[in-house]
């Protein structure tokens, strides 16, 4: 079992971020609440007013504040944490210009059949072409709400787990490579949004917990596999 090592946890080049989450189930919570320990600013909002979760919010995640959406502009970082079949809901004019880590995954089973993720490029290219001028990182999405919470380390741990950061814009990836580092984890560069396929629902790194070395040897495999197909 993992660390659950505070605010103290942070590293000295590491900034405090303000996190806005958009979702308050169970993956938005667990984020959130280890955003919280790790000493960010966390706001959390649904499409509900801010006044029908403050008090969830106060309870399930302590230090954190309930807002509307429309508040969530302005944070350095906004993780979105909805149902991947409730994306078309997402107000996406609250996310425009802003760096966006999606945790979403493609379930058929739960999602239902949805043709736009059937179609062999990443989840979340479908929801960054979606959201428009978002900056979307894909991150987060291959570990498990509670594993996040338990399974974190120190930087240097030999038992520190990693974790792939995939994204299109270098500035955005670099930010929320940091945040991941705070969280307790080693985040590695998995490439363009589009290598976000090789940590999808069903892949070896999806299923597995991998340290930095062996996530790196996964994710060139898998891009070697991609490139050859």
């Amino acid at each position: 079992m993992g660390h659950r090592w505070p605010r103290d946890g942070m590293t000295m080049t590491q900034t405090p971020l303000t996190i806005g989450v958009l979702g308050a189930g169970r993956v938005g919570t667990a984020v959130a609440r280890q955003a919280v320990r790790a000493g960010h600013t966390v706001k959390i909002a649904t499409a509900k007013p801010a006044a029908d979760i403050a008090l969830l919010t106060e309870v399930i995640v302590p230090g954190a504040v309930a807002v509307d959406r429309e508040e969530l502009r302005g944070a350095d970082i906004i993780v979105l944490a909805v149902p991947l079949h409730k994306y078309r809901s997402i107000d996406a004019s609250v996310l425009r210009d802003q760096v966006v880590i999606d945790t979403m995954n493609y379930w058929a089973p739960v999602d239902g059949f949805m043709d736009e993720f059937e179609t062999g490029v990443s989840t979340s290219e479908v929801i960054a072409e979606f959201l428009g001028a978002a900056r979307v990182v894909k991150t987060l999405n291959h570990i498990g709400y509670g594993d996040l919470e338990i399974d974190s380390y120190p930087v240097g741990d030999p038992q520190r787990r990693a974790l792939a950061v995939a994204g299109d814009d270098a500035a955005a990836k670099a930010l929320v490579q940091d945040f991941v580092d705070s969280l307790g984890y080693d985040a590695v560069d998995a490439g363009p949004l589009a290598a976000g396929r090789a940590f999808e629902n069903g892949t070896e790194i999806f299923n597995g917990r991998h340290d930095a070395a062996r996530m790196q040897d996964l994710l060139s495999e898998c891009g070697r596999v991609l490139a050859s197909a």
